[in-house]
């Protein structure tokens, strides 16, 4: 499903064409709903495709039969007629980021990557997770076993690791559930490991032979009799990786994340959907699958708006499904705490409540142990054993990996996404995504805060700046020479660094320039930044915050790659309340705003003594930079580097 986007500039108003795809019942999962063997591909090109809107667009124009709707309406009463809301009631922020996403769909929907009817929902958040590896592929285990009939796995990289364990560990349990209720549960996994074969066929089945390989180590079909397993392997030759990471359960649950399955060092954001903006996340699982399913998901025709396959208001696992171990884990007494849910001593919960109670519990001290010795442990898990804490690292608030949420709040919500694009050419930047990071600048009153392990994309840089120049608080969360060498890439904006400096350069006055508030990250246990290359505390978190009150969370990054390139999947949601809490976790998990921030005249960090971070490359590179450029780009390719 390739397609070269060209760079127009959007139109600044929503169509009367664009109202009726969005006000419509029809969407490439209804159509699958009918006929679960339509290939999702199939589907849009029905729905969507080039020549279904343009004979669409001509019956209006010959025979006058479609009304207008759109005249007596302003561009903000349109952004809302355009949306399944629900009982929520957007504000005029997200409204107007919404608005912006969508005008981008005007020349061509696929750029959204779902189906437009489905763009603008709503939905609940009663988890988010805010840590490091271990902790998100805890929570996406347990949802895993829980599951009834279906997941749909999505990630960037799979990599055989620790990591991957938790996953594999969780589908064998789940086979295990599975043949004890008498059942079948449908997995699919859809991931990037670049693939010559991908030049022929983007999407294509990975075989059995490779999905149980050394490098992925999937379960072979043998072990797991309970479970019908495809797997497939996506990339849009030759830049359009597929950098989205979700997963969608029994079309009741989904988990938008900012993790890879592979071990590392990173900070990782997850945050737990449920109600009907589940369904807009299933459907465009489907449009990024788009192949026929083999065999189809079985919930394909119970959306989440009636309930998925589960009772309405079960979100956790199932009356009848059977639980190992837990009971007895939950019942012991204080003197004995929960055992943890590890990699190799699996210990699963029945439910959100119970996985906080565990989490928590092996963030307490053990005996002669501090809490933030605690967390160097946490922090360290698989890949840093040994690496010392900064004893003075302050102890502050305890660290909170896991953050609830009140279950039963409805919120408004749209995915902002954007479709992979293959040409080496910048010319795909009027996306949803983009549109609504460059209106949430545009837009803000007060403050934006961006957080993000890359910041160098060209369109970005010159709206920071007319932020601050025009009044309002930027605060850029960056983490230190992130993937310098990718970046260093001729046409790839430059590493984090070049970045930071540039940028305050450009600021007209010191008035501006102390609105930019631009930090490194520094972690829990930490009182300095670390450089990523050392890959011994990282941040990978994506997320913007506008105003207190409207966020952007999901897969993207801020770098030239994300914006012009990669596939994303991104959640538009409107809640201060929630906005806070996250706001709150994220000041709380880490050290950031305390010891990270560069200096406001020439956008450097230097500790008091004067000096630089340890390691960093520094503002400028030198003139071979592109060498390096070129190594970090073979590491990113590999699954090693950065990304």
């Amino acid at each position: 499903m390739a397609r070269h986007q060209q760079a127009q500039q959007p139109n600044d108003q929503i169509s009367d064409r664009l109202i009726r795809l969005c006000t419509s019942s029809e969407s490439v999962s209804s159509l699958l709903a009918k006929d679960p063997d339509l290939a999702p591909g199939d589907a849009w090109e029905k729905l969507y495709g080039d020549r279904t809107l343009k004979a669409a667009q001509e019956r209006r124009d010959t025979n006058g039969t479609i009304e207008s709707i759109s005249a007596p309406l302003d561009e903000l009463e349109k952004a809302t007629l355009c949306g399944k809301w629900g009982p929520t009631q957007p504000s005029e922020l997200f409204l107007k980021i919404y608005h912006d996403a969508l005008c981008t769909l005007e020349d061509d929907p696929f750029r959204g990557m779902v189906s437009p009817s489905l763009m603008g929902s709503c939905g609940t958040v009663p988890l988010t997770v805010i840590s490091v590896m271990p902790d998100i592929v805890r929570h996406m285990s347990n949802v895993i076993v829980r599951a009834e009939r279906e997941v749909f796995l999505a990630t960037n990289y799979w990599q055989n690791s620790t990591a991957s364990k938790y996953i594999t560990n969780a589908i064998r349990e789940l086979d295990r559930r599975a043949g004890s209720r008498g059942t079948k549960v449908v997995l699919k996994i859809l991931y990037d490991r670049g693939s010559p074969r991908q030049l022929i066929e983007p999407h294509y089945i990975v075989s059995e032979r490779e999905a149980t390989g050394k490098n992925v180590n999937l379960p072979h079909p043998s072990e797991i009799p309970n479970i019908d397993m495809e797997v497939m392997n996506f990339h849009t030759p030759l830049l359009g990786t597929f950098h989205a990471k979700y997963m969608v359960v029994d079309r009741k649950i989904a988990l938008l994340q900012s993790n890879n399955i592979q071990d590392n060092d990173n900070l990782e954001m997850l945050v737990h959907l449920e109600g009907p903006i589940v369904d807009s996340i299933y459907d465009m699982a489907l449009i990024s699958w788009h192949k026929p399913m083999v065999p189809p998901l079985p919930s394909h025709d119970c959306p989440a708006t009636h309930g998925g396959v589960w009772p309405s208001g079960k979100g956790t696992l199932g009356a009848d499904q059977p639980a190992r171990e837990q009971p007895s884990d939950r019942n012991q007494q204080p003197s004995q705490p929960l055992p943890p849910h590890t990699a190799d001593d699996p210990h699963y919960d029945d439910d959100i409540a119970g996985e906080v109670a565990r989490i928590q519990a092996s963030l307490s001290p053990k005996p002669g142990e501090t809490h933030m010795e605690a967390v160097t442990r946490l922090l360290n898990h698989t890949i840093n054993e040994g690496f010392p804490g900064d004893p003075k690292a302050p102890k502050g608030e305890r660290m909170t990996p896991y953050i609830t949420h009140q279950a039963d709040t409805l919120y408004p919500m749209a995915l902002v996404n954007r479709a992979p694009y293959g040409p080496p050419t910048h010319r795909s930047l009027w996306t949803p995504q983009n549109a609504a990071w460059l209106s949430a600048l545009r837009n803000a009153q007060n403050s934006v805060l961006i957080v993000s392990p890359t910041l160098n994309a060209s369109p970005l840089i010159p709206a920071i700046r007319e932020a601050c120049e025009r009044g309002v608080d930027v605060y850029c969360y960056i983490c230190l020479s992130y993937n310098d060498a990718g970046e260093l890439l001729p046409k790839q904006g430059g590493h984090n660094e070049g970045v930071a400096a540039s940028l305050h350069a450009s600021l007209s006055s010191d008035s501006a320039r102390s609105r930019l508030h631009y930090k490194w990250y520094v972690a829990k246990d930490q009182t300095v930044p670390l450089v990523q290359s050392k890959r011994l505390r990282s941040s990978h978190v994506k997320l913007m915050i506008v105003d207190g009150r409207v966020a952007v969370q999901g897969n993207g990054n801020q770098d030239t790659q994300s914006w012009f390139h990669s596939q994303e999947v991104n959640l538009l949601v409107d809640s201060e309340e929630l906005c806070a809490e996250w706001m709150s976790a994220l000041e709380r998990n880490q050290n950031t705003a305390v010891f990270g921030a560069v200096d406001k005249e020439d956008g450097v960090w230097r500790d008091e003594e004067g000096r630089e971070a340890d390691g960093a490359v520094g503002v400028d590179v030198g003139r071979f930079a592109w060498l390096k450029g070129a190594k970090g780009a073979v590491k990113r390719v590999r699954g090693t580097g950065g990304f």
